[in-house]
């Protein structure tokens, strides 16, 4: 493995990193509905859990309310059930064959935790970053001791780790940022 292939490497696992995030923070609910908030729910289908995106269509109704239309009609109840039971604090309602979410404007409180929550969700993904830092780093000192390189091509990947960890954090950031805006507006 060469130097080139460590950096390389650690890029992607930090960019795997900061889609992880984006991902995670789309469930955190804002006021608006979006149908990213259901991405985790799971319905007990024919004995398997199941993502509900796999057993219905999930659409916006209207800025607060969501839409699940299950493909087939005997998935109403349990779909309903799901989405109940899950932690998200929703209520859905069956309207023939279309179970209305209505996603409730959010209290102050509410939205105090949703923010420490991201806060949590930014501090797990910065430290899966270092740790990908740390792997690289133990990966070139590998290639030293091997003699694959010079102590100076080592440092100077070390450095270049160093700004790649620091740009990746500085996204995180950013991302954290932007989120707690979103959830705080009311």
């Amino acid at each position: 493995m060469s130097i080139a292939d460590v950096k390389n490497n650690a890029q992607q696992r930090m960019n795997k990193s900061i889609d992880t995030l984006k991902a995670d923070l789309a469930k955190v609910r804002t006021g608006r509905a979006h149908t990213g908030i259901l991405d985790h729910v799971q319905v007990d289908y024919y004995g398997t859990l199941t993502a509900i995106n796999q057993v219905a269509n999930v659409t916006l109704i209207d800025a607060r309310t969501i839409g699940v239309q299950p493909w087939e009609k005997k998935m109403l109840a349990p779909i309903e059930k799901a989405i109940r039971d899950s932690d998200l604090g929703l209520n859905p309602s069956s309207q023939g064959e279309v179970i209305r979410v209505p996603t409730p404007a959010l209290t102050e409180e509410r939205r105090k935790e949703m923010v420490k929550l991201v806060k949590v969700e930014g501090e797990d993904a910065k430290v899966a970053v270092r740790n990908i830092r740390r792997d690289a780093n133990e990966a070139l000192k590998k290639i030293l001791k091997d003699k694959a390189c010079s102590e100076d091509d080592e440092r100077r990947a070390q450095e270049d780790v160093q700004k790649l960890t620091d740009k990746f954090v500085a996204d995180i950031d950013k991302l954290i940022v932007e989120k707690e805006k979103e959830v705080l507006t009311v």
